[in-house]
């Protein structure tokens, strides 16, 4: 069985559950190049660490809006740069899930684990991307950091979803593919996996993650077989 204490898996949203690589292709739409979404989405995770490490906050569709901007303002682009912009982030609020993503949500669900999401994004983004895929009934609730006033991987943005779902931060487990997403969960006391969909290696200056899995039904069995975590 899994360890008693957790009790609560809270699944980070972007790139962890939703699937981006669409997102590649929104660009194209626009006649810009496909990798600029690489950088665009790395270039708002940078820009909301900063206001985080500041002690400020601002929306990741804010953020992302501007960035998109400075990106796309010498492009050859084949509509008005508002237009542009609008279209590309209509992308981002509807992509689909990993394709191990449903599968491994209700087999966690089916050991009585409670789940929750924490984003750096809107909880309608979480909405729209469970809803589509059948799955929002399976979560108790849908966390932001919007609402605990800062971005992860600040501590109180994990100390903010504790607090919401009344457990101790041992009883919370933290799932992202992202590593610095995991660190920042195991330094605020939770418990963390990495899922490790490329094979990638985990970073030697970060926290190690808890368990690692290739995917999330691997993560589901490992707990449910009782991997010691």
């Amino acid at each position: 069985m899994m360890t008693p204490e957790v009790s609560v898996i809270a699944f980070d949203v972007n790139e962890t559950l939703s699937d981006m690589s669409g997102m590649a292709e929104r660009f194209v739409d626009i006649c810009a190049p496909a990798d600029l979404a690489r950088l665009w989405f790395a270039t708002v995770l940078r820009e909301g660490f900063a206001l985080a490490a500041a002690g400020d906050i601002a929306r990741f569709a804010d953020i992302g809006t501007e960035v998109l901007h400075s990106l796309l303002v010498k492009e050859n682009l084949d509509r008005d740069l508002d237009e542009a912009v609008a279209y590309v982030m209509a992308g981002f609020t509807r992509l689909p899930v990993h394709p191990d993503v449903v599968a491994g949500i209700r087999a966690l669900k089916d050991q009585g684990l409670r789940l929750v999401t924490l984003s750096n994004g809107a909880t309608s983004v979480a909405e729209a991307l469970l809803g589509t895929a059948g799955v929002r009934d399976d979560f108790e609730a849908l966390l932001s950091v919007e609402d605990a006033g800062v971005w992860k991987p600040a501590r109180a943005a994990y100390d903010y979803a504790v607090e919401a779902c009344g457990v101790r931060a041992e009883e919370m487990m933290l799932v992202a593919v992202h590593p610095w997403d995991t660190h920042g969960a195991s330094r605020a006391g939770l418990r963390s996996a990495w899922l490790n969909r490329n094979g990638a290696t985990y970073p030697g200056y970060l926290q190690p993650a808890d368990v690692t899995a290739p995917t999330l039904v691997a993560l589901a069995e490992s707990l449910r077989d009782g991997q010691k975590i």
